[in-house]
């Protein structure tokens, strides 16, 4: 991409709050067109240098400089919608075409596009009131949509956005990338979510120690970089050089290994972790889980469940065994969250029965605000829980090293609760529920407020944590790394769907149906439309039976490994018939998602 002059530029800028200095000497600058995600600790820096850069706070020292027409909007973290104003007023504001009738500007192509993408998709349908319903009725992923198209529906030559996808489902998430990538202008976005990161942007910035390093491409180049770096400057922090290496090992054996990168990198890359070995051993999870947990965890029989006038669930069976990792996607007002208490026991069904093992220990990490021990220390927080959690191999890792690994280094876990940010309040809470020890774990979206460099800590923890795990997140990359099973929460159906092909299935289930709704037809199509239309289609069927490979293929890895396993234990007979149980369900889904390969083998033939 061509780039223009620079929009803004920083020299020399500083800025501390209290004794702590979050920039010291960071000069860059921003040019057109330049699309730049930024990456570091929780209070490295990230949100104060975007308010720097729209002018919304000013410098300790240095400057930042902007050019005199250059059009800057900026999405913090709150929203500063007004709870009275209705969604219509929240979204033109004071602009001028507040003057002219709804539907001009809504029918223009651009805002038609942002207000299907961002509001069709979310649950205003359920509104009798529509556009006049008050901002204050709306949830939390209904206002950070609203936000955010009020925020697309004025044109910039600088966009700034501060965790854009929190709150958000991975519908939403997956728009908003694609509408990103395909709009004009510089934009510079402040995200924990690696995916989104590597499909919007084509830079990176990581803030560390005050300082901003920068590495040309996304998320996955970023991490070939940074861990060659490592390699080179033989870095002292040998934790995060280990767990950049497992991410790496992910990224290479899994389907970004598919995205082009430059050689040496790759090579550099392979060689760093030629011993390293896969990110978790599933079968000897499985194994231990089920010693712990037992062969069912939670099972629900002829479950439904009713609020008010809807009807989420609807004589729904399901069984969640010892060792099961799974995550639940669907559009905000899904029921995804009310399908986490329910499985909780904090909700009872309408009718039918929610059934726990006798040894399933359940923990649940929810949105909302936790209660914490605000007079103790962070370390002291977590003592209070439990000084040591067992692992799957039988180790146990320690109050102290969770406060490493979750990013309280040294005198930061000596810290009092009550002087912690809302983000690291979040981390505390996830560190006691783990640390509680449960074997059974709900987590409820948790990958907000955490950095990247948290969360590949807390998916290192996760790879060796034995249990149950349920996991509601719009985070692709981390439903990839920890979880082996997505289920759609189906409100026409009023249950559970299981998808094969994970999350890209969702979503392409999702665009054919949008696209196969007769009111969102075009009345008079345009010349080749039809042709435009059978390639997108060509398009998705290509990607859903390259994706069935990948699925079919991690499969019959699973299998291999549970007939090894078979091999090693032929004289423990009780072991053997709960291996050849796994064996049989491992080949009915193999074969499942070969038929279905068939399938669509033919339709791309056809």
């Amino acid at each position: 991409m061509e780039r223009t002059a620079n929009l803004v530029n920083l020299k020399d800028v500083e800025k501390s709050y209290g004794a702590r200095t979050v920039l010291h000497g960071v000069t860059l600058g921003v040019a057109g067109g330049e699309r730049i995600g930024i990456v570091g600790a929780n209070g490295g820096g990230k949100s104060t240098l975007l308010r720097l850069i729209a002018g919304v706070e000013p410098p300790d020292a240095g400057a930042v400089t902007r050019g005199g027409r250059v059009g800057v909007a900026l999405l913090s973290q709150s929203d500063a919608l007004d709870p009275c104003a209705s969604v219509r007023d929240a979204l033109v504001g004071e602009r001028a075409e507040q003057e002219r009738a709804e539907h001009e500007w809504a029918g223009e192509a651009a805002a038609r596009d942002v207000l299907d993408g961002l509001l069709e998709g979310a649950s205003l349908s359920r509104l009798s009131a529509g556009f006049d319903t008050p901002v204050g009725e709306l949830s939390g992923g209904e206002r950070r949509r609203l936000a955010l198209a009020r925020l697309l529906l004025d044109p910039c030559e600088l966009l700034l956005l501060d965790e854009p996808t929190n709150h958000l489902d991975v519908e939403a998430v997956d728009w908003l990338a694609r509408h990103l990538a395909a709009r004009r202008g510089a934009l510079l976005v402040v995200t924990h979510d690696r995916w989104f990161l590597d499909a919007v942007c084509t830079s990176t910035w990581e803030l560390a120690d005050g300082r901003v390093h920068r590495y040309e491409g996304g998320y996955a180049t970023y991490v070939l970089a940074r861990a060659e770096r490592d390699r080179q400057e033989q870095a002292r922090e040998s934790r995060r050089r280990q767990l950049a290496r497992k991410e790496l090992a992910w990224l290479l054996r899994g389907p970004k290994a598919r995205t082009a990168k430059a050689k040496f990198r790759v090579r550099a890359a392979e060689a760093l972790i030629a011993e390293q070995p896969p990110e978790r051993d599933r079968v000897q999870l499985r194994r231990f889980a089920t010693r712990r947990v037992g062969r069912k965890a939670i099972e629900l029989e002829g479950v439904s469940l009713r609020l008010g006038e809807r009807t989420l669930l609807n004589g729904l069976d399901w069984l969640l065994a010892g060792g099961d990792r799974v995550a639940l996607v669907g559009v905000n007002g899904s029921g995804k969250t009310t399908l986490l208490r329910l499985l909780a026991g904090e909700l009872e069904p309408s009718t039918g029965t929610v059934e726990r093992g006798p040894t399933a220990q359940l923990g649940r990490l929810s949105q909302d605000a936790v209660e914490l021990p605000e007079q103790l220390s962070v370390l002291g927080a977590l003592e209070e829980v439990k000084l040591h959690a067992t692992l799957a191999d039988g180790g146990e890792i320690g109050a102290g090293m969770l406060c490493e690994l979750f990013g309280f280094r040294g005198a930061r876990s000596r810290t009092r609760v009550a002087e912690l940010s809302g983000g690291e309040r979040r981390r505390l809470a996830l560190m006691r529920l783990l640390m509680s020890g449960p074997n059974v774990l709900l987590l409820d979206e948790p990958t907000n407020d955490l950095d990247v460099e948290t969360l590949t800590g807390l998916e290192d923890l996760l790879d060796r944590w034995p249990g149950t795990l349920v996991v509601v997140s719009h985070d692709r990359w981390f439903v990839q790394r920890v979880c082996d099973d997505v289920y759609a929460l189906d409100p026409a159906m009023a249950g559970l769907r299981h998808l094969p092909g994970g999350i890209e299935q969702y979503l392409d289930e999702r665009r054919d149906s949008a696209e196969a709704t007769p009111e969102m037809a075009t009345p008079t199509a345009k010349p080749g439309a039809a042709a435009h239309a059978a390639r997108k289609r060509a398009q998705r069927v290509d990607r859903e039976t390259r994706r069935l490979e990948l699925e079919i293929e991690r499969l019959a890895e699973r299998e291999a490994a549970t007939q090894r396993e078979m091999a090693a234990n032929h004289n423990d007979y009780a072991r053997l018939a709960e291996l050849q149980v796994e064996l049989e369900r491992l080949t009915v889904a193999r074969g499942e998602l070969e038929d279905s390969w068939l399938a669509m083998a033919e339709s791309l033939g056809a």
